[in-house]
């Protein structure tokens, strides 16, 4: 009995310096000159937000003093707005490489390709990222380094490989059978029952979330097209297994056939959509699929195209999406359909991920405010994570970036920020 009471007079001693610890939690007041909490939400003027423990504690009108041993961060020339949502970024590649590299480099070279690259990333204004397809290992490195401190980047949510058919978009292809035999891993599938065990066995290796290839690809090493690749019956049962692990489901699709039968199977996100017509439009809007346009893609193709760094059956793909660019997502727009932003950086220079901002108010025929809304609350929402991420409000993760001039105004403004904080921490 004793040994039970000193037990728990133990442990609430123990809870005494930890709660004093909280109490007394370094604080950052951070002056702001105009205020924009939330895209939608009026710019609220000179403003005190007051950071605690990675978290908004306060938000108040006009320039509040801090108090004794609090350090200040002077914005009061900047605009002060929510930090950016990178839904389609590939933190650990570069633009331009040979296919063939993919031969001869470690998978640990991915690493230290995506720390250089994920804090470019947030250095332009992007505070949580989403990757769709990496190696197996290198996005849940890079993920808990930045969340433990470890690294200066983004809050990073990884789906690790991509799930795809045998042959497909995301397989190894392009060598010989036996060099494709040994780089291949375990993401492929063909038939419900395997393809569910492959988003199981995604989860068990710790993905925040699923990947797949609905339709080939434009980079991939095949020229047998840019439609439909699994089966409904496939895709049903992908995001039936996702689903009951709580895991959302983001679909590369290009072709119209494979948009639209992923969206009836209930996929959470199309990517890039290039081809997505009448009937493919009109399946995301009754299944709430967000459309994710990736656009600044295909500005990194179109930079490239006939530098020779892509094979002649790649160079066939990127010429076929190109005529095309940017169309189907305007006419989503025009139908209601939610559009998320996302750029598929690595297939582009890292860095530039704000230029997609501008293709949205140019190419889609959104307001400046949709766009930052696309870049906020509803990437947030699409992630799950609209309690915590995507506007700024107390008890939200202190993720905030800082402007010269009014985003509401001119998007372009995004392109060129000069502070960044991530759960409170600023980036250098």
């Amino acid at each position: 009995m004793f040994q039970k009471l000193f037990a728990v007079i133990a442990a609430l001693t123990a809870l005494v310096p930890a709660m004093a610890q909280s109490d007394t939690a370094p604080t950052t007041i951070i002056h702001a000159g105009r205020l924009i909490t939330e895209a939608g939400q009026p710019a609220r003027g000179p403003s005190t937000i007051t950071v605690r423990n990675g978290r908004i504690a306060s938000i108040a009108d006009g320039l509040v003093a801090p108090a004794t041993g609090a350090t200040l961060v002077d914005l009061s020339n900047r605009t002060v707005l929510p930090g950016l949502i990178e839904m389609h970024s590939h933190l650990t590649g570069d633009p331009g490489g040979d296919y063939r590299d993919e031969a001869v480099e470690p998978d640990e070279w991915g690493v230290a390709i995506g720390t250089r690259n994920m804090l470019r990333t947030t250095r332009a204004g992007f505070t949580t990222v989403r990757m769709p397809g990496s190696g197996a290992e290198a996005g849940m490195v890079l993920r808990r380094a930045t969340a433990e401190n470890i690294l200066p980047g983004p809050r990073i949510l990884t789906s690790g490989p991509a799930i795809s058919i045998i042959g497909g978009h995301g397989d190894v292809s392009g060598f010989r059978p036996e060099v494709n035999a040994v780089l291949s891993g375990n993401n492929t599938c063909t038939g419900p029952a395997e393809c569910a065990a492959r988003v199981r066995e995604a989860g068990r290796r710790g993905s925040d979330f699923i990947k797949i290839t609905a339709t080939g690809g434009v980079l991939s090493q095949q020229a047998r097209g840019l439609d439909q690749h699994f089966t409904n019956e496939e895709m049903r049962a992908i995001v039936a297994a996702a689903h009951g692990l709580g895991m959302h489901v983001a679909a590369h699709a290009h072709g119209p056939r494979g948009i639209e039968a992923a969206a009836r199977a209930g996929v959470d996100s199309i990517e890039h959509g290039t081809f997505a017509d009448d009937a493919a439009l009109a399946a995301m809007r009754a299944n709430g699929t967000a459309f994710v346009p990736t656009l600044m893609a295909y500005t990194g193709i179109r930079e490239r195209l006939g530098t020779g760094v892509y094979t002649p059956q790649v160079e066939a793909k990127v010429r076929e999406t190109l005529a095309v660019v940017g169309q189907a997502a305007r006419r989503a727009h025009d139908q209601g359909i939610t559009i998320v932003f996302g750029t598929d950086a690595g297939v582009f220079e890292h860095g530039r991920n704000a230029e997609e901002l501008a293709l949205y108010v140019e190419m889609i025929g959104m307001t400046p405010t949709e766009v930052l809304r696309s870049a906020t609350l509803d990437a947030a929402e699409l992630l799950g994570m609209e309690n915590e991420i995507g506007r700024l409000a107390p008890g939200y993760s202190a993720d905030l970036i800082a402007v010269a001039d009014d985003p509401l105004t001119d998007i372009r403004a995004l392109e060129a920020v000069d502070y960044v904080m991530v759960r409170g921490q600023p980036i250098e």
